[in-house]
């Protein structure tokens, strides 16, 4: 799937909750800031204050796209990220609100 496409709020849901009664787990999410270099990712949540969410979503961190952490500065602060073709820098912090799952 190409990075400036998004991934379908339904297959979104069938990454995030499995079907009751079934023996595979469905994959947890977890914080972007935790992601490893060069995996892609989908972005499952974005949390935080109103105003911060509505940030992050302007810059296209939003349910359902796909996002690749590309480098991390030296000191381990800030994060580039990847996603819809661009890259953007966030803090660690600012990353640990947004929830990823692995790209299925």
């Amino acid at each position: 799937m190409s990075p400036t496409n998004p991934i379908s709020r339904d297959s979104l849901r069938r990454c995030v909750s499995a079907p009751t009664g079934t023996t595979s787990e469905a994959p947890q999410p977890f914080a972007l800031a935790d992601a490893p270099l060069g995996q892609a990712f989908v972005v499952v949540e974005v949390g935080g204050e109103r105003g911060f969410r509505r940030r992050l979503m302007e810059l296209g961190l939003v349910p359902g796209t796909e996002v690749t952490v590309k480098k991390v500065a030296p000191l381990g602060d800030p994060l580039e990220l990847v996603t819809r073709g661009c890259s953007l820098s966030i803090r660690t912090s600012e990353a640990r609100a947004v929830r990823i799952i692995a790209r299925v």
